[in-house]
Formats: C-alpha cells, structure tokens, sequence
C-alpha cells in the first residue's frame, strides 16, 4: 500500500559547494587540505568540477522529479577577501536559483556549508568576537543579490557536529592529527591561531559553539530584514540514539552536551533542518550494541532505516517547530542496499508524518559521490557516480528509485 505524504511536500537532492565545484582556492578547507602535516586524505582538487558544470547538476536534480534542490553558496567565493565581494560570484549562484526556478524546483540555499573564506579563519574563524557581523554581512550580500529567488535558507550546516564527533571512539592519533593540522596551518598563515568549522580543538568547543550560535542570530536577523516571510533555520546532526535497558542516564547526557544548545536555539526559528545517518544505542554505562553487548564489539555507527523517522519525532517534540529533512544517505558502493535502505527510511518517515510531526520535505544525501571532508573521494553517498576524470555523472539504479518515490509522493 502506498503511503503519501501531504500535498506540497518538498522532495528534493542535496549537494554543497566545496564538495562538488572544485578550485575553491579562496577557503579555509582548500587551505588546510595542503599544508603538512593534514587531517584531510587527500585534496579536494577539481572535486566534480561542479562550478563549471552547475546547469548539469541543476538539471541532473530536476531529471529526479524532485521540486526542490539543495545547494550552498560559497562565502570564500563571495568574499574572498575580508571586505571585497565578488559581482561575479553572486550572479553565479543567483544563475543557479534561476535554473531552478525554470524547472519548477525550490532553491534551498545554505549560506555556510562547513567552509569558510581563508580570511575568516585566519582571524580565529568562529572564536573572533567580529564573526557573527562578518557573516551577517555576507548573508545580507547574498540577500540583495538574489534573495528574492531563496525558497528556504539554511544559515549553518550541522554546528553540533564536532560535538557529535566527541561521543565517537574515535582513535587519538586522529586528534592529534587534527590540532597539528591546525598548528601547521596557523604557522602558514602567519597568524596566532587557525580555525575552521570542522576541524575544532576540544578546548574550543564552547567558544566555538557561542560564536556560530551568535552567528546564526545575527544571520537570520539579516536575511528576515530583506525578507521577513523567508523560512530560515539551520541543519542539526542528528543520530537515532536508543536505550537499551532501562537507565537513559548516558543518552541523555549526550542528547544534552549534543543537541541542546541547538534544539533551544531552534525554538526561535521557522523550522529546524535534521540530518541523520546513524543509529546508536547506550545502556547505563555507554555505547553497547543492539543486542547489549560492549561496544567494544559494536560498529561505530550503525546505519538503520528506522533512525530517520526518530530522529525527525525527536527534533520536533523538542523544539515545537516543523521539520524539513535536509540530508539523509547511505554511504555504500552496493546501490542494491541504497535503494532497499531509502524506501525503509521513508516508510518510516511517513509513519511519523502520519503521526503528526509536521515534516516539510525530505532532501537525500546526495546527488552524486563528492568530496567528503577529511576521507577524500572514498565515501559513496551519490544518487550519481562521478567519473574522477572526465567528470561524467552516471546515475545509478537508486537515483531511479528515488525518483519514483517523488514523483508518487508516497511510498
């Protein structure tokens, strides 16, 4: 039996501007991806080429049946230096607002996706008590420039992620490989201290929160003063966190060092944006399996088609606002599994939407294999693998499955 989901519901595909265009050489990623020692496997390059290429992949979506596509645009191409904005980079990205407007699609735009202009982080990134005016600034610029062809704005992409990456077993030869990327940078630079998004240094952890909590305030202030009835909110990691036993004390510790900050935050805007992937499970005393056992024996993460539906009744019953689902994917090279794994999550999702959680769209995670941050071109969350040297876009059996979910509107 088909489940449906309401009328208007925004079907859609998502992509970021660092992970897909290629040559950002103006940002704070581009810069930490080069210098010795790097956290980041290898550099992002040309990555799919993707600044060239915009009327593909805008197309590429549309030739989903999705009414919707998610892109961000990229403040170190806007402002590469502090100060000066490029003309040329916001007729750009207004283009790419245009070309979804030509094919019935709802732009979604994240105005900051992870990175950052090179500029930015030299000053101590989101440490400097001047960046939430900074990034105001931007958000304005890009407001004027083409505002008025934004169906939704996303301020920041998953602020709490280093947070989230926290409670992960994560081996310390790894954080040490990250603060000297940091150091390594900051000597390149010339400059006391280097910070990017998603790179932070524990001790930073707080200080970096208020700074993007203050920025995201201040940018929302910005783009409600261009226009006051434009949804605005921002992107939450979350992962389905389970209790096995009877003693939440440890979920909810984590829900509380992870997602607070952020689901009070969320109260003052027009909805708030999840991204799940995961499913966890704790007992009284830490990360166990489902079964129970130690997680010593467990995955990391466990990749569970039942997660989306909880995580969005979580997100919802803790801050009263709707719901849109900003990303949500399946890294794997079996495109049998993305498939069988995207028609049980939205099953799922439209259990809880019948439910009553007030969910507005669901954009999937992604539209082709891109740059995935510190593991390089390794991962494989595209609904379209990309050719590492011609650049060519082959979609896969799950973009056609997906495509059919959105064009029934029901699953």
């Amino acid at each position: 039996m088909l489940r449906t989901f309401p009328a208007g519901f925004l079907w859609g595909t998502a992509s970021a501007g660092h992970q897909i265009e290629g040559d950002n050489t103006t940002s704070d990623t581009w810069f930490a991806e080069r210098v010795t020692p790097t956290v980041f496997q290898e550099p992002s390059g040309q990555a799919c080429d993707g600044y060239r290429l915009w009327r593909e992949d805008v197309d590429l979506a549309a030739g989903l049946g999705v009414s919707a596509y998610r892109f961000s645009v990229e403040w170190s191409r806007v402002e590469p230096a502090e100060g000066e904005f490029s003309a040329d980079a916001l007729v750009h990205y207004g283009a790419i607002a245009d070309r979804c407007a030509e094919h019935g699609m709802a732009a979604v735009v994240t105005f900051n996706h992870m990175t950052s202009p090179h500029w930015f982080a030299a000053r101590g990134g989101w440490l400097d008590p001047e960046a939430p005016s900074y990034f105001a600034r931007y958000c304005d610029r890009v407001m004027a420039a083409f505002g008025d062809r934004i169906a939704i704005a996303v301020t920041l992409n998953e602020p709490n992620l280093p947070s989230l990456l926290s409670w992960l077993a994560i081996p310390d030869v790894v954080h040490d490989l990250e603060r000297a990327t940091l150091e390594a940078a900051a000597a390149a630079a010339g400059v006391p201290r280097y910070r990017l998004t998603n790179v932070i240094l524990p001790e930073d952890m707080d200080a970096m929160g208020d700074g993007m909590t203050a920025g995201h305030r201040a940018a929302r202030a910005a783009i409600k003063a261009r226009r006051p009835d434009l949804p605005v909110g921002f992107s939450l990691a979350v992962v389905d966190d389970q209790v096995i036993g009877d003693d939440p004390a440890v979920r909810d510790r984590k829900r509380a060092e992870v997602y607070a900050r952020w689901l009070d935050l969320a109260r003052e805007d027009d909805y708030i944006g999840v991204q799940n992937y995961e499913r966890l499970y704790y007992d009284a005393k830490g990360e166990v399996d489902e079964s129970g056992a130690p997680a010593g024996a467990a995955p990391l993460s466990s990749v569970d088609p039942r997660s989306l539906g909880e995580a969005v009744r979580y997100a919802h019953a803790a801050t009263g606002v709707p719901v849109l689902v900003t990303e949500h994917g399946f890294n794997t090279e079996d495109d049998t599994r993305r498939v069988e794994f995207i028609e049980a999550s939205l099953a799922g999702l439209a259990q809880a939407v019948h439910d009553g959680v007030p969910v507005r769209g669901y954009f999937h995670w992604t539209l082709m294999d891109n740059f995935e941050w510190v593991f390089g071109y390794g991962p494989k969350l595209g609904l379209h693998a990309v050719d590492r040297k011609t650049f060519a876009r082959t979609p896969k059996p799950s973009a056609a499955a997906f495509a059919a979910i959105a064009r029934a509107n029901g699953v």
